[in-house]
């Protein structure tokens, strides 16, 4: 079991796992965390934003997590680089993972010529194809189905329920939500008449390392060649990326996004909840993409766009101040339209 008030860890301790350094009680016992509102003095919380810094006095906690360079303060502080990213470290310290089972499950199917590094974790009701290889420290949970030839790195946690179809390659430290499908047909269909013909999908998929994919997300194989999802990507639950699609190191691709096959997004790129990228385009490094976008034409890099069709950001903004006065635009426009009509009848 898992209560963070059975821990009790030093606010020095803290300090030095999470990479930052205290000012005030060293020694002051932390047993939990909690958000800024509502942490009592026993609990740990992170402050960042200004209007949490400005307010640091009138928080209750034993201790608060802020940039190297907050405000003076009386009570006890950690001092990070990154406040956000320290809180996480907390919360990884005090709620440590674990897993439900250990070692491999005489109730899982195992397929001929399996490798398995140190330290497997493979629950009941897992299949696993043959000619698998899997790394050190694999976790395997209930209901995921692993097909022939699949090759997975050190560290990698695959949630229930999670197929990954034959030949697909996955790295290291490496998280698989439940639902996630790994290399299902990409959409290929050639017109044959009045009907489609289906083009085999022969490739295959490639997810580097330390990359997280969220709940029921789909990543199809490629026609040819692979769908390479590079290393540090983030993809958050129910986002479909299309056949032969390459996404670039550390883009994240927030709920509901669907990327169109062969395109291909660059390195650092945000593309927001439901989004909906075409085929077989450019989306360049550093690119921003508002929710709900429809993206039809390569997109620079760097740039930040929104709306469907795409446009600049800013125009977009102005764009969306003008829709709520349309109707009352159309009204006096017919109006000066019937003002026009009767100075040239009058002129005539």
């Amino acid at each position: 079991m898992r209560k963070e008030h059975l821990m009790e860890i030093p606010l020095k301790l803290i300090a030095e796992r999470i990479g930052g350094r205290f000012r005030g009680n060293g020694e002051k016992i932390i047993r939990g965390i909690a958000p800024f509102e509502s942490a009592a003095s026993d609990q740990i919380t992170f402050a960042d934003a200004p209007k949490h810094l400005k307010r640091l006095h009138k928080s209750s906690a034993g201790a608060i997590i802020v940039p190297t360079d907050a405000p003076e303060f009386a009570g006890n502080l950690v001092l990070v680089s990154n406040p956000k990213v320290g809180f996480a470290k907390v919360l990884e310290l005090f709620h440590p993972a674990v897993t439900p089972f250990e070692g491999i499950s005489s109730r899982a199917v195992v397929g001929r010529q399996f490798s398995c590094g140190r330290d497997a974790t493979i629950a009941p009701l897992a299949f696993i194809g043959e000619d698998v290889t899997v790394g050190d420290r694999f976790i395997c949970h209930p209901g995921v189905a692993i097909g022939d030839g699949v090759i997975i790195g050190d560290d990698v946690q695959i949630y229930p329920n999670v197929t990954i179809r034959e030949n697909c390659r996955i790295g290291s430290r490496v998280i698989l939500h439940p639902g996630v499908v790994i290399g299902s047909d990409g959409f290929g269909f050639a017109p044959d008449g009045g009907s489609y013909h289906k083009i085999p999908q022969v490739g295959t998929v490639q997810i580097d390392d330390d990359v997280e994919i969220g709940a029921n997300t789909a990543v199809d194989r490629a026609t040819l060649g692979k769908t390479w999802i590079q290393r540090g990507v983030k993809i958050d639950n129910l986002v479909h990326v299309g056949q032969n699609v390459t996404v670039g190191e550390d883009t994240v691709l927030v709920a509901g996004v669907l990327i169109g096959g062969s395109t291909t997004i660059g390195k650092h790129v945000i593309i927001a909840g439901a989004a909906a990228i075409a085929d077989h385009i450019a989306i360049g490094d550093g690119a921003i993409i508002g929710p709900m976008s429809g993206v039809g034409k390569p997109i620079a890099a760097g740039d930040v766009v929104s709306g469907a069709p795409h446009m600049p950001h800013r125009i977009w903004l102005r764009v969306h101040q003008v829709f709520p006065e349309l109707p009352a635009i159309k009204k006096k426009v017919r109006q000066l339209e019937k003002q026009l009509q009767q100075l040239l009848g009058e002129d005539s």
